[in-house]
């Protein structure tokens, strides 16, 4: 079991804690008594989950030998209007960035589906939540 600890900095603004021993500052908008000062935790969801797909796919693509220079997860989402406004829907979008990637795609499609249905234990969770979870990649082609 894995032990959390939050705690309060002044008003709506926290810090949190996990086993890595880390501290993540979070805070809420200032009509809410929050200074703005950190990230929202709904936003640290939509973070955790890229984080975590994206750690799976940078080293599944590492372990097949795909020649790539860079790769970034974006997510788009839509929450519920009532509280307590859970996400409906997420988008994760993976861009891999690198030249001649088309000689690739086959491993790159595998990396992905590998993460979003073996390995990523938050996509898993969202699933579980039925919340719509759709994905899609883009290859840009760059000059480095």
């Amino acid at each position: 079991m894995s032990e959390i600890v939050v705690k309060q900095v002044d008003g709506l603004t926290m810090v949190g804690r996990g086993e890595s021993r880390h501290w993540v500052p979070m805070d809420g908008p200032e009509k809410f008594k929050g200074s703005e000062a950190g990230t929202r935790p709904m936003e640290l969801f939509l973070i955790s989950l890229a984080g975590c797909t994206g750690m799976d796919v940078i080293s599944l693509l590492d372990k097949m030998r795909v020649k790539y220079r860079t790769m970034e997860v974006t997510v788009d989402s839509e929450r519920a209007p009532e509280h307590p406004k859970v996400y409906t829907y997420i988008k994760l979008v993976y861009k891999i960035y690198g030249k001649n990637l088309d000689q690739y795609l086959d491993k790159i499609k595998k990396a992905i589906d590998l993460s979003q249905n073996k390995y990523c234990s938050i996509s898993e969770m969202i699933r579980r939540a039925n919340i719509t979870l759709e994905h899609e990649y883009q290859l840009i082609e760059d000059e480095a």
